[in-house]
């Protein structure tokens, strides 16, 4: 039990779960937008820029006024945080030659995931970053879904019709909703290390608005995709994940588990993917 206890926190712990949560979220992409075999080399690179970024902003976060796992973890396994990031950004470097024709989307997607952990640096410039940072959490969020779903398309060369802009939104929503969860929890971290967000500017009653507001966003544009012909049955499977959000919301705001937030909420981003691949639809 002790082994697979070791062996299951660093598969989380070293960002391999949420690497492979980004993988399973461009393969739904495909399934549901794009209706193309899936690119074996853009599925390569994201992995390695997720496993990268991942451990690169872990590696550079030092401590946390929570009780937490994981930051227990980093500080005993710094080196693996350090060789992930060297490692995988001689992958993704590798990666993105073979994807070199979409260097400016690429690019695009790489930059404003490093502006995430750049307040992280400890370099004047960058830690100024934390002073204008109010919408971290949204930003957070679009660069999810930019990388899960705007850059397949790009990469596909598919077209950008209504349909994508609902399916992006969707994704949008859901991911923000998560992503308030996290900043909830991470509240007193933030406002101890001068970090702006709307949670730690708004008050319980605006959060809850917030994150509410954010679920029925998420729920409107993925249900407007039946008008676009799509199939009752994976949409359906696309709602699961914003009602099990909802439903954990109240337990969430009160048990900061790492195992919940790290596994669960963030498994939750690609819940709805991984059943439509397990259901092959």
């Amino acid at each position: 039990m002790r082994a697979f206890r070791k062996v299951f926190d660093f598969f989380l712990f070293s960002s391999l779960y949420i690497a492979v949560c980004a993988l399973l979220m461009i393969i739904q992409t495909y399934q549901m937008v794009i209706h193309q075999a899936v690119s074996t080399r853009l599925l390569v690179f994201v992995f390695f820029s997720t496993m990268c970024s991942y451990n690169f902003h872990w590696y550079l976060t030092q401590t946390s006024l929570n009780r937490s796992i994981r930051i227990q973890w980093t500080h005993h396994h710094k080196g693996w945080h350090l060789l992930l990031t060297i490692v995988s950004m001689v992958g993704a470097g590798i990666s993105f030659i073979t994807l070199s024709q979409y260097w400016l989307a690429m690019l695009f997607g790489a930059f404003v995931t490093f502006l995430y952990s750049a307040p992280k640096l400890p370099h004047p410039f960058f830690k100024e970053l934390k002073r204008i940072a109010i919408g971290k959490t949204l930003f957070l969020a679009f660069v999810w879904m930019y990388v899960t779903t705007l850059l397949p398309v790009v990469v596909a060369g598919a077209g950008w019709g209504s349909e994508l802009v609902l399916y992006a939104l969707g994704r949008f929503f859901l991911i923000y909703a998560i992503c308030i969860l996290f900043d909830y929890r991470d509240r007193q971290d933030d406002k101890h290390d001068g970090i702006k967000s709307l949670v730690t500017l708004l008050g319980e009653k605006g959060i809850n608005l917030l994150f509410t507001s954010s679920l029925l966003l998420f729920a409107l544009t993925t249900t407007l995709l039946f008008r676009k012909h799509f199939a009752w049955f994976p949409l359906t499977i696309q709602l699961l994940p914003g009602v099990i959000t909802g439903a954990l919301y109240p337990y969430a705001k009160r048990n900061f588990s790492d195992y919940l937030y790290y596994f669960v909420l963030d498994g939750l981003m690609m819940f709805s993917g991984l059943l439509m691949l397990v259901c092959r639809i």
